[in-house]
């Protein structure tokens, strides 16, 4: 199987023309009868060996994992361990030289850097809760906020080296994950155990969630045909602020206690029918995934109670089939009137200008 990256990077190698792709490309499309901006392309298997090896590095790394924490210190209670951090970081960064950087691997490659960043935050994280006494951090919201932004700092810079040197497209998103894991901890160390708290985080995550997703579009902006390596880190990125945005919205809204009125149920689907138009201006789908639970739930508490769940996933799944039947159509009818500045910053829609900019 070949991606979208694999043309682009045969195209810079020599390998094959700029027309030979765009006329592969092309070809393709017509074989799907549907144009490939529409496919939201990202690689994910390249044969089942990547399952095989993914299977075996996830042992692997569990091993290590065990053993760092049965012989090396670590916190009390069945805490993690510095040492088995240290462990899954080194054992993993080993495997991508090999996995990543000389077979591209995709699946291995994501979980392979998971495994890495996850690893120093644990390593660092432990480390700083062993060496300044578990017992300092009953009641104390700043310590414990400054460890954890701490740790996320130098996962960040992690993220950071092993984009440089084996640029995954994952790797974007999960160093945006620990910025955004160093502010929110910052302002828990800030604001403590205030009654109001929970709702300050929660909106501040949500800020957090809209700044990685005006980050995403930056990337999406920088290539409008998506047939680079740039739409792969643009679809991470979306990944990550979906829930970002969506889980503090609804929170907020009561959903997660179960204290949604009938009009606050209302007010949640509208505000996933603006979710939807969102999705479709920028051609991602992952606002629309995110926010399904949600939705389901509100939709519950608007229908009878003996149609409570099969009328609501029966319409929401209808609905979801037939958008995607006709995406391109949808989204026609929402970028058109858009002005042309902000339609620069959208993908493509017509598939004759996919073609005309993969030539």
């Amino acid at each position: 199987m070949y991606s979208q990256n694999d043309l682009d990077e045969a195209v810079a190698a020599g390998a094959l023309s700029a027309e030979a792709a765009a006329s592969f490309r092309s070809h393709v499309e017509l074989q799907r009868r549907l144009p490939l901006a529409d496919e939201e392309d990202f690689r994910l298997l390249t044969g089942f060996n990547d399952i095989f090896v993914s299977i075996a590095s996830l042992i692997l790394l569990f091993s290590l994992a065990w053993l760092g924490t049965e012989f090396g210190p670590r916190i009390p209670t069945d805490g993690p361990s510095p040492l088995s951090g240290a462990l899954i970081a080194a054992a993993s960064w080993g495997l991508a030289l090999f996995f990543t950087a000389r077979r591209r691997m995709a699946l291995p490659s994501i979980i392979l850097l998971i495994a890495f960043v996850g690893g120093l935050f644990e390593a660092v994280g432990a480390s700083l809760v062993i060496a300044i006494g578990p017992n300092s951090f009953d009641n104390d919201a700043m310590l414990s906020g400054l460890v954890a932004a701490t740790a996320a700092g130098i996962a960040a810079l992690g993220a950071w080296l092993h984009w440089r040197r084996f640029r995954v497209p994952i790797t974007i998103a999960a160093g945006a994950a620990a910025v955004s894991v160093i502010a929110v901890s910052l302002l828990f160390s800030a604001i403590g155990k205030q009654p109001n708290a929970m709702d300050l985080i929660l909106g501040f995550v949500l800020l957090l969630g809209l700044a990685v997703f005006f980050l995403a579009m930056r990337w999406d902006g920088s290539d409008p045909a998506r047939v680079t390596r740039r739409s792969d880190v643009a679809f991470w990125l979306h990944l990550l602020a979906a829930p970002m945005i969506v889980h503090p919205i609804f929170a907020l809204l009561g959903l997660n206690h179960g204290a949604t009125s009938a009009g606050g149920a209302a007010t949640v689907v509208l505000l996933y029918v603006l979710l939807g138009v969102v999705a479709l201006a920028v051609d991602r789908r992952a606002l629309l995934v995110s926010a399904l639970a949600y939705v389901l739930y509100a939709m519950t508490r608007i229908v009878s109670p003996e149609l409570s769940v099969a009328l609501p996933t029966l319409i929401i799944g209808s609905a979801l089939l037939l958008l995607s039947a006709f995406w391109q159509q949808a989204r026609a009818a929402i970028v058109a009137p858009l002005p042309g500045n902000l339609r620069a910053y959208l993908p493509l829609v017509q598939r004759h200008e996919a073609a005309a900019a993969a030539a």
